[in-house]
């Protein structure tokens, strides 16, 4: 008997091109989660990697006040704990996707803003960014300022939990999220790597039969998001 009750997420929708002055822009929405989403390019690197050779890649995330069920404080100058360890994974995610050699001597600066939280805003954001990045690299090669792509792997990310009945869910929203026993989210790239794990049991723990039901649903649920971002990316 299967534990996978849910192995699909909830409806994707990109809209690309949101913002004339960015180099990559899209909406990623999740269900009733939106995060506006914006690559700029810089040319030129932190100080501390001038003369490497070497582009980077960073990010920032922040939750408009009016995203949640009760508003939210504008971070104005400090960020939270947990604001800085999603902008720590959305960089680490999207430099597993990118040759930071080819790239060249240039910035490329992700920014997440939430419109709407309803679980998932840190899964939503990499997806997005994904698509961000790729609409950015392609700007960039359009423009003549990069011969040939730097990206090595499409990523994406998705949420997995086990429900109070015990049964796998994938793409959890704000009440699942809140409820479930665990909570997973993986990221990972379209041929199948993971680039990132983060499982907490915050009710019963959990098994090795179901850590392993947890990953093989954010496999399936995952090829759907690869596919949305495809549809996005080959437009242009």
């Amino acid at each position: 008997m299967s534990l996978i009750s849910r192995n699909h997420p909830r409806q994707i929708k990109f809209t690309s091109h949101i913002n004339p002055y960015a180099s990559g822009s899209v909406i990623a929405e999740f269900g009733n989660t939106k995060v506006h989403i914006t690559a700029s390019v810089e040319e030129s690197v932190p100080p501390w990697m001038k003369g490497k050779g070497e582009g980077w890649i960073t990010a920032e995330y922040s939750m408009l006040p009016g995203s949640t069920h009760t508003r939210s404080q504008r971070e104005r100058s400090k960020v939270s704990g947990r604001t800085q360890e999603i902008q720590r994974l959305i960089g680490r995610s999207l430099r597993a996707a990118i040759d930071l050699k080819k790239l060249g001597e240039r910035t490329v600066m992700i920014d997440c803003d939430v419109l709407v939280a309803d679980g998932g805003t840190r899964t939503t954001s990499i997806s997005g960014a994904m698509v961000a990045l790729q609409l950015a690299v392609n700007n960039l090669m359009k423009n003549g300022k990069l011969k040939e792509t730097p990206i090595i792997n499409q990523i994406a990310a998705i949420s997995v939990g086990v429900n109070p009945e015990g049964k796998i869910i994938s793409d959890l929203n704000y009440e699942e999220d809140s409820s479930c026993h665990t909570d997973m989210n993986i990221v990972m790239t379209k041929e199948g790597k993971f680039i990132e794990v983060q499982g907490t049991a915050e009710g019963e723990p959990f098994s090795m039969e179901q850590l392993q039901a947890l990953v093989e649903c954010a496999q399936f649920s995952l090829k759907t998001v690869f596919d949305e971002q495809d549809k996005i990316t080959t437009q242009g």
